[in-house]
């Protein structure tokens, strides 16, 4: 078993790049930082920091290591939490996390006494799904997921994705816009992996999908790129509820255009319940009929 204090400090050093800045972050002495890497060098039998006059350098094998070391200090500290605390990990795809999570968490942390704390980490969904699996996360919400022996999954939220023009956009009076209407447009591309291209393989069928116009990396992006006159995009409904509101933007609904949002966590051992988190969405989709 690799020591946890001896990877704190490796990792303090590949980070700062000094033996004395890791020293200052971690609260100890120089010469403490050095012989942790000295001792977990020599169980690993390879060559981790070069040192010289000049400073230190992280070796490629090193550099290589970097992300087991901090995946392995993460679970060593959530063990720790599950001895010790109730704090909860939790993952949300970006739109999900930045939409539609923050009340669920609020209702959470505030209908109950002796309830622990929620982390939340946004992120695009495929890095929410590989740190689901890397047991980073202690459940996820997620735009798309494939089913894993690991964990339990269930329907949280179903998403109607509209289509958002400005104002003055030709569009903007059509009420809603049927799907051979729609294949014609060229469309702003938003957040990659979010699973919408899939969905919209499905959804338009031997129609083919719609073209691609500018891919601008975010939902955010994309709502200023249509308020400016840039083109027309694809989002969830709820990404777009304030600038609907004000009149920024117009959403025309799109008949059967739908994200199936998912709810994940891993499978509890024996008879144990899942985290209370989970337990609190599953009641709350229970109350939508879901």
């Amino acid at each position: 078993m690799l020591n946890p204090v001896w990877l704190k400090s490796l990792v303090a050093i590949v980070q700062t790049g000094s033996f004395q800045s890791a020293a200052r972050a971690l609260g100890l002495a120089q010469p403490t930082v050095s012989q942790h890497l000295q001792k977990l060098e020599e169980q690993v039998g390879v060559t981790l920091v070069q040192r010289s006059r000049s400073g230190c350098q992280p070796t490629t094998r090193a550099l290589a290591f970097m992300p087991h070391a901090t995946a392995l200090l993460d679970m060593h500290d959530r063990a720790l939490e599950a001895l010790h605390g109730n704090r909860e990990r939790v993952g949300a795809s970006s739109n999900i996390g930045t939409y539609l999570l923050q009340p669920f968490v609020r209702s959470y942390l505030t209908t109950a006494n002796e309830r622990g704390e929620v982390d939340l980490r946004i992120a695009a969904n495929p890095d929410v799904a590989d740190q689901l699996l890397a047991g980073q996360l202690d459940a996820a919400i997620m735009e798309w997921w494939l089913p894993h022996p690991d964990f339990e999954h269930r329907l949280w939220r179903v998403e109607p994705l509209v289509l958002i023009v400005s104002p003055d956009h030709a569009l903007a009076e059509a009420g809603c816009i049927e799907r051979d209407r729609l294949v014609d447009l060229p469309m702003l591309g938003g957040e990659p992996g979010s699973g919408t291209g899939r969905l919209l393989t499905e959804y338009f069928g031997e129609l083919g999908v719609p073209r691609s116009g500018m891919q601008l990396g975010s939902t955010e992006a994309v709502k200023q790129a249509v308020r400016a006159g840039l083109g027309v995009s694809l989002v969830m409904a709820s990404a777009v509820q304030d600038e609907v509101r004000s009149g920024a933007l117009v959403a025309l609904p799109i008949p059967g255009l739908e994200k199936r949002l998912q709810l994940i966590w891993r499978k509890p051992p024996g008879n144990l319940h899942p985290p209370g988190f989970v337990r609190h969405l599953l009641e709350e989709a229970d109350l939508a009929g879901l």
